[in-house]
This record gives C-alpha cells, structure tokens and sequence, in this order.
C-alpha cells in the first residue's frame, strides 16, 4: 500500500500566485484591476491646466475691474449660442467619464450624450465662418477631424476595443474640446471679449 501526499488544492484555493486565476482561467488571462482614471493622467492635467486658465480669466476679468461682458454672448448669433452651450456641456460630462468609472451602464448612457454633443460641437463649429462666409481655417479641419473620430470612437466601444475607445475618446476630449477650447480665449475672440475685453 503506497500513500501518496497531495499538495494540489482546488481551483477555488489558486490563487494568481499560483498561475491561474481563482476561477480557473488560464493565468494569460489575468489582468490587474484597474483604479478609475485618476487626475494624475494626462488628460486630467490638461483638464486642471484648462481650468486654471479659465480661473486666471475669470481672476484677470476681475482685476480689469469689470465683469463679464455677457450681452456679448446675447448678441452672438443663435449658432454661436449652440456651439457654446454644447461645448460647455460636453467639457463638463465629459470630466465626468474620464474621472468615473468606465464600462458601467451610466458610463454608456453618458457616453451616448457626451457624443452627441461632440458631433453638435464641431457641427455647429462648420457654421461659425465656415459655411456661413466662406473662410474655412484650421479649426474646421478639426472639426472634420471630430465629426470623423467620433462615430469611430462609438464604434469602437460597441466592438468592445476597449483600447481604441480609450485612445479616441481621450484624444477627442483633449483635443476637440480642452485645447481647441483654450484658442476661443484668444484676443479677439468672443470668449476673450467676455471675459477680458
């Protein structure tokens, strides 16, 4: 009679340690959960620079002595008005998913508006002396780039290429709204008029 001692345990006792994970799967597959997009990313420290600039306007607006000018923005054109109140918006929902968590079902909901306001924002943005005069410049090649990268973007996420969907929408979110957002307030401009002229 031969006794034979047995170290193996049962899958439910493996541990990642021991090459697979705890349910069994082969240890490829195990991939290290993730914490949310915290700020320390760098779309996060675009999104603080661009608020800072917004704050040091907004300080600048005071220290002129006056407050924004806002019939400056009542007497912009309706289209003006639109590309504004969507961009707005998408900068807000959009620091939303990129801090939150990705993947629930908000984040898809949120993620079905905050493109719909892309594509509202670069629309609009075709009107605003593209279509309208007949001057098309290097903002609305952008927002043909947005207008394209957006669709795709969805797709990707609908497609489950996670890391597409990552790469775009963060690309968008940076360049489509933070950066084109910070040339609006640009001397001239109607946002520099509000707040600095």
């Amino acid at each position: 009679m031969t006794l034979t001692v047995s170290s193996a345990r049962s899958p439910a006792d493996r541990t990642p340690a021991d090459g697979a994970p705890a349910d069994g799967a082969p240890a490829n597959r195990i991939k290290p959960a993730r914490p949310p997009l915290s700020i320390a990313g760098a779309a996060g420290r675009v999104t603080l620079a661009a608020g800072g600039l917004v704050l040091a306007a907004g300080a600048a607006a005071m220290l002129t002595g006056h407050a924004p000018h806002l019939a400056r923005l009542a007497a912009a054109s309706p289209v003006v008005q639109a590309h504004l109140a969507a961009a707005v918006a998408a900068l807000a929902l959009g620091a939303v998913l990129m801090g939150g968590v990705k993947g629930v079902r908000w984040h898809r909901r949120l993620g079905w508006t905050w493109a719909a306001l892309m594509l509202a924002v670069a629309g609009t943005s075709l009107f605003i002396g593209g279509f309208a005069n007949g001057r098309f410049g290097p903002i609305h090649a952008l927002s043909g780039l947005v207008l394209t990268l957006t669709p795709l973007g969805v797709a990707a996420a609908r497609r489950h290429a996670v890391a597409r969907h990552r790469r775009t929408m963060s690309g968008l979110f940076v360049g489509g709204l933070v950066i084109a957002g910070l040339f609006a307030f640009a001397p001239g401009r109607l946002l520099w008029q509000v707040f600095l002229g």
